[in-house]
């Protein structure tokens, strides 16, 4: 069997069997579960990372027969010296935070109290590098004592968390790449993908949307470039688009109001080798209180990528966001308060203002927006569009197949900018891609990796496809009042059928002779219908 298949169906079963043990302890879909089965997984992956780095820095341990003996005979200077040399994606731990020699302890008294100690160490001793802010400068830790969750049997259930770690090793999946962590990251996090109340945007964009957003945005080599995403959720498009770039070509910013979203992004970034960017992952409201800037001003960036959420009630803030400050930062204006469905309010209108803001004078941009603002006659919508067209930063406008996001019925369209191009803009109608499928008691669109890449290439190359793209100048959307569907742009086309007089002549006569009957028909029924009022009116 593959290697990489191999594992997969390892890591995946070790996920499961931690669930299973806190199914087994009453905390199967409770609220703190995923809060547990990420951290503890976190830790295995710390673990064996830590473990399979410290062996390339010294080949004792990496061909010792006991690899705990050999680490316990390393004196403290020289294994401190070893750690200084690791590269900054893994973390450091003592040889008493491993997870072998915590199994070793099982059996003590308060085995609890070791394990969630040892959890904390590691937080605090990887403080610096690991932690999340929030907007106020807080620090947010890699870990929390995991067994307060459980009500009594903490030494149990620690116990049976440690035997599942201690079965199982990575060392052989740290040289694997993107896909597979994308996939394991995606497994991991399947059953929290939502957020109470669904209040903000999903934790998870659809691998589809991500890859197309990211292959359209990055052309050719590009290198130390900065990417933000100003609703991160857990940062699917962020580490699409680093691995487009090179996770080692880019930096990556965001913020995001939830923190469970932050602590999972947090995660993401570890297992694809992007700790370095771990100190620029804020917790905190983006629209209220944007935390990356400069000089007093927002910092611009070189990508940026969003699905931002698109209704919600930001009531409670409307008016504070009314404020000399962001009149530049808002051109358009802010939606007004209505009196009845608050929580219908486009806040998406207010991220894609921002993002237009954060952009340098060479940025691309790539936007989930709801299908409708493409199209919209008036107010803010059409406004920002405008400005899109005269400042010339418009790239193009994929429209997506419906139910391309299994968890909302609203038709989205993905919004391409770039600052550099001054010419043709291209807009697809993909639509009618995808075939519909059942997830869970949702309809989901699945788009075929064909379908995927012909839309990417289409989009890239900037092909016109009859029904399917076309490309337009920035004079032709002004004319047609800014829209920017590829529908009202296609070419009506007209068939002609060269035929003799005589020929013509014929057809002409059958078409009156059929009106004529249809006439005669539509009055004899008349006089029946009247006649059996009549008829009805006199019994």
């Amino acid at each position: 069997m593959n290697t990489t298949v191999e594992f997969e169906k390892q890591t995946k079963k070790l996920i499961d069997d931690l669930k299973s043990v806190c199914a087994n302890y009453g905390l199967g879909n409770d609220g703190n579960e995923f809060k547990i089965i990420t951290q503890v997984f976190l830790y295995k992956f710390m673990n064996d990372k830590f473990i399979h780095e410290i062996k390339k820095k010294d080949e004792k341990l990496a061909t010792a027969e006991n690899f705990n003996e050999a680490l316990d005979s390393i004196p403290e200077d020289e294994l401190e010296m070893n750690m200084m040399m690791l590269d900054e994606n893994t973390a450091h731990l003592k040889p008493k935070h491993l997870i072998s020699k915590v199994f070793q302890q099982q059996n003590e008294d308060k085995f609890h109290e070791i394990f969630d100690t040892t959890l904390l160490e590691i937080g605090a001793l990887n403080i610096d590098l690991f932690s999340v802010k929030t907007e106020g400068g807080e620090k947010i830790t890699l870990f929390e004592d995991v067994s307060k969750y459980v009500t009594d049997k903490r030494d149990d259930f620690c116990k049976a968390i440690i035997n599942k770690l201690i079965n199982f090793s990575f060392e052989g999946v740290f040289d694997e790449k993107f896909d597979f962590f994308a996939t394991i990251f995606e497994y991991l996090i399947k059953d929290y993908n939502t957020n109470s109340g669904g209040k903000y945007a999903e934790y998870f964009t659809p691998h589809a949307v991500a890859k197309i957003m990211a292959k359209c945005l990055v052309h050719g080599e590009v290198q130390n470039v900065s990417c933000y995403d100003p609703s991160a959720g857990s940062g699917t498009l962020l580490m699409n688009l680093a691995h487009q770039i090179g996770e080692d070509k880019c930096t990556i910013y965001s913020q995001d109001i939830s923190q469970k979203s932050s602590n999972l992004l947090r995660l993401n970034l570890i297992l694809n080798n992007l700790v370095h960017s771990i100190p620029n992952i804020i917790k905190g409201n983006t629209i209220l209180d944007p935390y990356h800037k400069e000089n007093n001003a927002l910092r611009k960036f070189n990508y940026i990528v969003s699905n931002p959420p698109f209704k919600l009630d930001f009531s409670d803030y409307r008016d504070d966001l009314d404020s000399k400050e962001n009149n530049d930062r808002f051109f358009a204006g802010i939606p007004k308060v209505p009196a009845k469905k608050k929580e219908s309010m486009a806040i998406y209108l207010l991220f894609i203002q921002h993002i237009m803001s954060s952009l340098k004078e060479n940025g691309k941009a790539a936007i989930v927006v709801p299908t409708g603002f493409i199209t919209a006659q008036s107010g803010i919508d059409k406004k920002i569009r405008q400005k899109m067209v005269k400042e010339k930063m418009l790239s193009g406008v994929i429209s997506m197949p419906s139910n391309i996001f299994a968890t909302t019925g609203t038709n989205v369209s993905i919004l391409f900018l770039d600052k550099e191009n001054k010419d043709e803009v291209v807009l697809i109608d993909a639509s009618k891609l995808g075939e519909t499928i059942k997830d869970n008691n949702n309809q989901k669109t699945v788009l075929t990796t064909i379908e995927e890449n012909k839309i990417i290439d289409t989009f890239n190359k900037k092909e016109e496809i009859d029904d399917f793209s076309v490309k337009v100048s920035y004079d032709d959307i002004t004319s047609k009042n800014y829209s920017l569907s590829a529908g009202q742009y296609f070419e009506v086309k007209i068939e002609y059928v060269n035929i003799t007089h005589d020929e013509f002549t014929s057809k002409m006569n059958n078409f009156e002779n059929s009106l004529e009957y249809m006439f005669k028909e539509s009055k004899d029924l008349e006089k029946e219908i009247v006649k059996n009022i009549t008829s009805l009116k006199y019994e």
